[in-house]
């Protein structure tokens, strides 16, 4: 049986903390930014936490 390889591109988009936490950036900064206000921006600025759906999820992709 050949190693699981883990998901190169999911490793690019998401970091685990030392605790095991997966934070990445959130959605919806990247286009159409003319349509939203500079609050809505600004509060899409910076990582955050994973849901718990998704990080059973990356963790499976990510081999951990």
């Amino acid at each position: 049986m050949p190693k699981m390889k883990s998901h190169t591109g999911m490793g690019k988009r998401v970091k685990v903390t030392g605790s095991g936490k997966i934070v990445g950036e959130q959605a919806g900064k990247r286009h159409l930014l003319e349509g939203k206000s500079s609050r809505r921006t600004r509060r899409l600025t910076g990582t955050v936490e994973m849901s718990a759906v998704d990080t059973k999820r990356i963790k499976k992709m990510l081999g951990r």
